[in-house]
Parts: C-alpha cells; structure tokens; sequence
C-alpha cells in the first residue's frame, strides 16, 4: 500500500500551528505516530498503520519545513531522520534499525517536551 499523502492529516498544526512547538514537543508527536505505526504493523492491521505512517511522515516533513530549524546541523538530523524512517517502514533497511531504536529515539524528545510544561 503507497502513502496517502494527498490527504492533509493534521490541518490545523499545518496552517501554522506546529511552528509554534519546540523541538521536543515535534519530535515527541512524531514519534507517538512512529509507536502506532509500529504497533499496528505488529498486529497485522496495515489500514491502521498506513495511516499512522502518513501522519507520522507529514508531522516529519512539517518539522522539516520549520525554518527554526534551517541551520545545517539540525536540518541534517531531521533528513537523516526521515530518511531511517523510510527506510524502516518502506525500504530494505539498510541502516538495521529496530522497531526499539527508534521508539527510543523519540522518548527522549517526548519526555523533554513533557518537562518542559
């Protein structure tokens, strides 16, 4: 099943609003959809997951898009980012990525933005 990226999941974070959250608070959302599509793909249900997918890669390409976020250092690890996320869920993952790693990945994210509230 290919990527349904037509449809625009997240349409109030998209007119502006994801601009406004840190990086924590970014990267933590993305990686809430990194953990359905995970388990969803575990339990078979691949509509479920391609949707997680999907949302999961517009939050991703919307942090992209951030210009906070524009100075080389940053933008190279969010591209990289991306890139081990196709990879896993698409390619033949070439970076040996585990489903853990990458959850793990993102809770750092998701529990910073936490302490920062």
């Amino acid at each position: 099943m290919l990527l349904n990226m037509e449809k625009l999941w997240h349409q109030d974070l998209a007119s502006g609003r994801w601009h406004t959250f840190s990086i924590a608070e970014q990267l933590g959302n993305v990686g809430s959809e990194v953990e359905r599509a995970i388990k969803w793909g575990e339990k078979g249900d691949k509509e479920h997951r391609e949707q997680a997918l999907c949302r999961m890669f517009e939050l991703m390409n919307l942090t992209i898009s951030d210009p906070r976020w524009r100075h080389l250092r940053r933008l190279r690890e969010l591209t990289r980012a991306r890139e081990i996320l196709t990879d896993f869920f698409y390619g033949d993952n070439t970076y040996h990525s585990t489903a853990d790693d990458l959850k793990k990945y993102f809770y750092y994210f998701a529990l910073d933005a936490r302490k920062g509230k």
